[in-house]
């Protein structure tokens, strides 16, 4: 498995939170078009896990330059026939040949090519978020490099990768620039080609049903800790912990002379090497963090402190429970509370983030270009 070569490089002008900025022909699209060509998208190419383009999602027309070779090749044959000139007609019909060969290659660079999402890593809000792409190809024959070739990947009006060259296996990096908190939908990813030289594009909308949750932009801030037994202010002595013998915690290298007792026998048995168990308690009353007692400017600022304070208990291993409103995450503390608190900040009253082929016009008259 190997990852793909990517490049960023953009011609087109980009918005300040890196969105594209559409071209001025695709503002000049009445909406209502833009709409239908969605809708029939969404139906003729739904999501799905996986995905194989094939001829029906696949599309060929020429590129600029295609057409400028077309002007060329009707400019000869009107120049050959009109002065009976069969060397400017075969020039002509030789350049028409290559045309239609660069169709039926433009083809085969996407067809079989098969897409599968890979879990994505955690992204906080306002960050450019990766979202890793599994790209499968055909394999030449004593090969380890397939057929596919100059592939580009991009959410709409957002920035493109191009994988120049792929293996059988080839994990492409496509960026989501500056996401909102909450749950996230990228889209469908464009995939486009101009290979083998450059007189068609040929392109497909691959829709992998992906789903993310955007945690809130972590902002500095004092940890306001609040105990609901106790007016004791001294919120750092509780909620930590201490060696118990209640609660498990986790393992560790095994140290000798300890208790045969405390040995991980089942990690031993799978050729894990000698650990031992670690118990612990919470020490002193349990400790929330609490929405009504973060200040701050507005929602957003107060859901971003109460996202710093999270990572940084969890960074000390101190036990702590979570109260937003109604929503109660009890006290607890290891990597899997950290992401649960994570994920009940950023799913605080946020609705669901999408990406659609939009109407440019959106884009054209945001002040900073921000996705819908």
């Amino acid at each position: 498995m190997a990852k793909s070569t990517t490049a960023n490089k953009h011609s087109s002008a980009i918005y300040a939170n890196g969105a594209i900025k559409p071209s001025r022909l695709r503002r000049l699209i009445p909406a209502s078009l833009t709409q239908r060509w969605s809708r029939w998208i969404s139906k003729r190419l739904p999501p799905q896990k996986q995905i194989t383009l094939s001829h029906k999602g696949i599309f060929i027309l020429p590129s600029g330059f295609g057409l400028v070779w077309i002007g060329l090749i009707v400019l000869l044959y009107l120049f050959g026939t009109n002065y009976q000139n069969n060397l400017v007609i075969g020039l002509s019909l030789l350049l028409a040949s290559v045309f239609h060969t660069c169709i039926i290659y433009s083809y085969k660079n996407l067809a079989g090519l098969t897409f599968n999402a890979v879990t994505p890593p955690q992204g906080y809000a306002e960050d450019s978020m990766p979202f890793p792409i599994m790209l499968t190809g055909h394999t030449r024959q004593n090969n380890p490099d397939t057929t596919h070739q100059q592939i580009c990947l991009q959410f709409s009006y957002q920035r493109h990768v191009r994988v120049k060259q792929m293996h059988e296996q080839t994990i492409a990096i496509v960026p989501f620039e500056q996401p909102k908190r909450g749950r996230l939908n990228p889209g469908r990813i464009k995939v486009s080609s101009y290979f083998p030289l450059g007189l068609c594009r040929a392109w497909s909308y691959v829709d992998l049903d992906i789903h993310h949750v955007i945690f809130a932009k972590p902002e500095m801030c004092d940890i306001e800790l609040a105990s609901h037994i106790s007016d004791n202010d001294n919120h750092y002595e509780h909620g930590k912990l201490r060696p118990g013998v209640d609660d498990y915690k986790g393992l560790r290298s095994y140290i000798p002379g300890e208790s045969l007792k405390q040995v991980a026998w089942k990690q031993w048995a799978q050729d894990k090497g000698m650990l031992s168990k670690e118990f612990a308690e919470p020490e002193g009353l349990p400790v929330w963090l609490t929405l009504a007692n973060t200040s701050g400017n507005n929602i957003e600022h107060r859901l971003s402190k109460l996202a710093w304070q999270v990572d940084k208990l969890s960074q000390t291993q101190q036990i702590f429970g979570l109260i937003l409103d109604d929503h109660i995450i009890n006290q607890q503390t290891g990597e899997a509370h950290r992401v649960a608190c994570h994920t009940a900040i950023a799913t605080y009253h946020a609705p669901t983030h999408m990406n659609p082929d939009f109407n440019p016009r959106n884009v054209a008259t945001s002040s900073v270009g921000e996705p819908s």
